[in-house]
C-alpha cells in the first residue's frame, strides 16, 4: 500500500471520506512546471458542511478515552515512519525541498505524532483552595472545532503541529493548506489519519483560496483558529477572529538577527550562518535574515560565507544532488530579485550570488547596507544574507530590536556575553551559539512583535493551552443552603 495513491485523492478532497469536488487545481512542480497531479478544492459552502460534520463528529470524540486518543496518534506516527520514504518524495518534488531537508520534515512529523500521544494522559488541571466545604477545580476542557491554515514552506509540519495536538486533546479540525503544497500539506495527513482510524468526521481536508479561509474562520463551529503564515495574513485573521470572539494563535513572519560576537570561531560562524540562510532557499520564517557581525570579524566572515554561498549549487533536487532547490512560484523568486537589485541600487554590495538560476536563486552575501535598504527591512523568504557590523554589544542589542519582527535570534561566541544580549533583546526564541532554525516537538514555538502571539504550538503546556478551554467546577457533600 501507498498512502498516497493518487486513485484515492486525485480531484477530490477529504470531508468525511474522500469526495468528489466541484473544481480542480493542478499540483505542480516548482523546479519544473510539470503536472504531479490534481487536488479537489473546495467553495465556502463546503467549509460551512464540513464545520457542521466536525461539531457532530467532536462531541463523541470528546467522550473517547484518553487510551483510545492516544492509540490513533501512535499509529499516525507509526504510519509515518512506514511511508517516510514516500513522503519525502513528495516534499522533493511538490514543495521544491532538498532531500535532506524533506527528511528532517518528516522526522519531525513523526515525533510531532509521538509526542502528541502522551497529551491525552497529560494532566489538564488543578486543584483550587476554596472559601467554601467543596472541591474546586480548574480542569481543560476541548475547545470544539479548531481550523488550522497553513503555508507552503514546511507543509507537512506546520500542519501537523496544530492538527496533532488538537485531535489528541479532544477536538476536530478544519485543515485549510496552501494551495501550492495541498498534498504535502493535507493529503498526507489526511490520509495518515484516515489509515490511523481516526473516526469520520473530525478531520476535513479543504484546500481552497482566500473565501475557504475566510469560510474557516468565519464558521460558527469553529472556536479556535491556528494559523501560520504572513504578517499581513495573520492581522487580518486576528482582526476578524476578534471580532468573532474566536481565539487565534497566529506564528507569522521573521527578519532574524544571527549575531557574530567579537572572538567567535569565524569558519564555523559562516557555517551555521549558511545554514542559517540557505536551508530550503531561504523559505522559513525563521530564516537568518540579519547578519550582525562584531567589526573586528566582519571581512573575514563576509570573506568565509560569500565562499560558503558560491560552492552552493542551486537546481532540481528531484533529479541532482543540489544544495538549494527551486523558489515556490516566479513571483516569489522575482520579488527575491527585486529586493536585492533594489538595495544594489540603493549602494549595498554583492559579495555572492546575486541572480535568478533556473527556478532558483542563487546563495546570495550581501554587504555595505545601511539600515534602511529593503533587503536589510524585509522578510526576504529567499536565499539572501545581508551582513552589517557592530563595535558594542549595546549597540549589537539596538540592531537586532530596530526590528518590527521577533522571531528567532542566534547568538554566536563567548557564551557570557550571548547570556546578557540574550537578556536585552524581544524575541520568541534564542538560541546561544547555533542558528536562528530550530524546531523540536516538545519545544514552544512562536514570536513577538510582527512576529505573532506568542508560543502557541509545541509541548505539552503550550498546546494543552492552545487547544482547551477552562472550566471551573465546584463539588459539594450535599446541596448547599442558600438564604432564598
Amino acid at each position: 500500500m501507498t498512502v498516497l495513491d493518487s486513485d484515492v485523492w486525485s480531484g477530490r478532497f477529504f470531508s468525511g471520506g474522500w469526495r468528489s469536488s466541484a473544481s480542480e487545481q493542478p499540483v505542480l512542480e516548482p523546479a519544473t512546471g510539470d503536472r504531479l497531479g490534481t487536488i479537489g478544492v473546495v467553495a465556502p459552502d463546503d467549509v460551512r458542511r464540513a464545520a457542521a460534520r466536525a461539531a457532530e463528529a467532536q462531541r463523541e470524540w470528546a467522550r473517547t478515552s484518553p487510551q483510545q486518543r492516544a492509540a490513533v496518534l501512535r499509529r499516525a506516527g507509526e504510519l509515518f515512519t512506514r511511508h517516510a520514504a514516500e513522503i519525502e518524495d513528495w516534499l522533493v518534488r511538490e514543495a521544491g525541498s532538498v532531500r535532506a531537508k524533506a527528511g528532517f520534515e518528516v522526522a519531525l512529523a513523526i515525533g510531532e505524532c509521538f509526542e502528541c500521544a502522551g497529551l491525552p494522559t497529560h494532566p489538564q488541571g488543578e486543584v483550587l483552595a476554596s472559601q467554601e466545604a467543596r472541591w474546586s477545580l480548574a480542569r481543560r476542557r476541548p475547545a470544539g472545532v479548531v481550523s488550522v491554515i497553513t503555508p507552503f514552506n514546511f507543509p507537512l509540519v506546520l500542519g501537523l503541529r496544530s492538527v496533532a495536538p488538537a485531535l489528541a486533546l479532544g477536538n476536530a479540525v478544519l485543515l485549510k493548506p496552501d494551495p501550492r503544497t495541498a498534498v504535502g500539506g493535507g493529503v498526507v495527513i489526511a490520509r495518515v489519519f484516515e489509515e490511523a482510524g481516526l473516526p469520520d468526521g473530525l478531520l476535513h481536508l479543504l484546500p481552497g483560496d482566500g473565501s475557504v479561509g475566510q469560510a474557516v474562520v468565519e464558521a460558527p463551529e469553529v472556536r479556535v483558529v491556528s494559523f501560520t503564515g504572513s504578517t499581513a495574513v495573520g492581522r487580518a485573521i486576528g482582526e476578524q477572529a476578534g471580532r468573532l470572539l474566536k481565539r487565534a494563535h497566529l506564528e507569522l513572519g521573521g527578519n532574524n538577527a544571527l549575531v557574530v560576537l567579537p572572538g567567535a570561531d569565524v569558519a564555523k560562524a559562516a557555517s551555521a550562518g549558511a545554514f542559517g540562510s540557505y536551508l530550503h532557499q531561504g523559505q522559513i520564517c525563521m530564516t537568518t535574515g540579519r547578519h550582525i557581525v562584531h567589526a573586528a570579524l566582519l571581512d573575514d566572515y563576509v570573506a568565509a560565507l560569500a565562499a560558503k554561498a558560491e560552492a552552493l549549487p542551486v537546481g532540481d533536487p528531484a533529479r541532482e544532488e543540489v544544495a538549494l532547490g527551486p523558489i515556490i512560484d516566479r513571483r516569489q523568486l522575482e520579488r527575491i530579485h527585486r529586493i536585492v537589485s533594489d538595495s544594489v541600487a540603493a549602494g549595498a554590495k554583492v559579495a555572492a550570488g546575486g541572480a535568478i538560476a533556473g527556478a532558483g536563486y542563487r546563495a546570495t552575501v550581501l554587504t555595505g547596507l545601511t539600515t534602511d535598504m529593503p533587503a536589510w527591512q524585509e522578510e526576504i523568504f529567499g536565499p539572501v544574507a545581508p551582513v552589517v557590523g557592530f563595535s558594542t554589544v549595546e549597540e549589537a542589542a539596538r540592531i537586532v530590536d530596530d526590528c518590527p519582527y521577533g522571531l528567532s535570534v542566534g547568538i554566536l561566541g563567548d557564551v557570557g556575553t550571548a547570556m546578557r544580549l540574550a537578556d536585552r533583546i524581544e524575541s520568541g526564541k534564542v538560541h546561544i551559539n547555533e542558528q536562528t532554525v530550530d524546531d523540536e516537538p516538545n519545544a514552544p514555538i512562536g514570536g513577538v512583535k510582527a512576529s505573532g502571539t506568542g508560543s502557541r504550538f509545541g509541548g505539552a503546556a503550550a498546546n494543552i493551552e492552545a487547544f482547551t478551554e477552562t472550566q471551573w467546577l465546584t463539588v459539594r457533600p450535599d446541596i448547599a443552603d442558600y438564604p432564598y
